[in-house]
């Protein structure tokens, strides 16, 4: 595990923060190192170029954190603060201090990790009930959603040819390690032939308008339940993955769902979401979007495993992961043959 860069090292101290806390938390994901200290989350952004997101420059960073502000505005208006420069000065950080920016961070309302979904299903306390109301508050955000020719446009066949290929492509050095070579073969063969088979459908999808600006990544790490219903940490960085079918965007927390063994309240949950929006034709399509978001998240878990900060022993925790994620994948054919 290569050492932490040293703004890292400043930020778990209560030093460089504003209201000095006593207590900090590192997270850590692909691209970001995210910092909790109770009243707030302060989230900075890794100098990393990963493809699909580019955040090597301080001035890309800074335009991403804005748009991380903006577009979760649209769900979360007063969990996401601001974006906050980060100063040095004599060797010392500074958030929200004097001097010239280094860094920046988003900064949010941190709000209670055990009221997360992902730790409340673990914990068996979510209820069907709970689960209709998020149905209910991601049909209400769909119909506001913004919508045009150019989003529509990612409704193409070949954008999603495109997103579904690039999966692969950027799966390829995994197989042996995370996804055996003839659970990806079979994946790769289900998704092609399901794309030329229904190529009408997609069409009319975008007839249709069922192409918005959606959040992108509606898994169960991302909704709380506290006071109030909170779906948070949509994508920022490339619209691509956040102008999509509404189908993908259902099948997304669907999947999650089921990859937390609760298939119940998948189904409840798409079912109410057809009742809400009346899009009844989204059917056809879940158990495709399921099996390409639950590649996502095999794909993502695996990009884990070649980060320098995560430990070895995270590492392993992450494997298992995205072992089970690409097992979910398969799991969406097999119930469709």
């Amino acid at each position: 595990m290569t050492e932490l860069p040293a703004l890292v090292q400043a930020l778990l101290t209560s030093e460089p923060y504003p209201h000095h806390p006593s207590e900090i938390e590192l997270v850590q994901t692909q691209m970001s190192f995210i910092f909790l200290t109770g009243d707030y989350v302060y989230k900075v952004k890794k100098p990393v170029d990963l493809g699909y997101l580019d955040y090597t420059t301080l001035e890309r960073r800074k335009h991403f954190c804005h748009q991380e502000v903006m577009l979760n505005r649209r769900l979360c208006p007063d969990v996401y603060l601001d974006v906050v420069a980060i100063s040095e000065e004599n060797g010392k950080f500074s958030i929200e201090g004097k001097g010239e920016a280094i860094e920046y961070a988003v900064k949010m309302r941190q709000l209670p990790q055990q009221r997360m979904m992902d730790n409340l299903l673990r914990d068996n306390q979510i209820t069907k009930e709970m689960i209709a109301r998020v149905a209910r508050r991601v049909a209400e955000f769909h119909q506001e959603a913004e919508t045009s020719e150019e989003i529509s446009g990612f409704g193409d066949l070949s954008i999603l040819v495109t997103n579904t290929e690039e999966n692969f492509s950027q799966t390829e050095k995994y197989i042996g390690v995370s996804i055996p070579r003839e659970k990806y073969d079979i994946i790769k063969s289900y998704t092609e032939n399901f794309i030329n088979k229904n190529t009408r459908l997609f069409h009319h999808r975008v007839e249709q308008g069922r192409i918005r600006d959606c959040h992108g990544d509606l898994h169960a790490a991302h909704v709380c339940f506290s006071n109030g219903l909170y779906i948070f940490d949509c994508i920022e960085f490339n619209d691509r993955f956040r102008y999509s079918d509404v189908a993908s965007e259902i099948a997304f927390l669907a999947m999650d769902l089921d990859y937390h063994r609760r298939p119940d309240l998948s189904q409840h949950f798409v079912l109410t979401y057809e009742e809400v929006s009346g899009d009844r034709e989204m059917n056809q399509l879940i158990d495709f979007y399921k099996c390409y978001r639950a590649y996502v998240r095999g794909k993502v878990e695996s990009f884990k495993l070649d980060d320098p900060h995560i430990s070895e022993e995270e590492k392993r925790r992450v494997l298992a992961i995205a072992s089970r994620y690409f097992e979910l994948a398969e799991s969406y054919i097999m119930k469709g043959d």
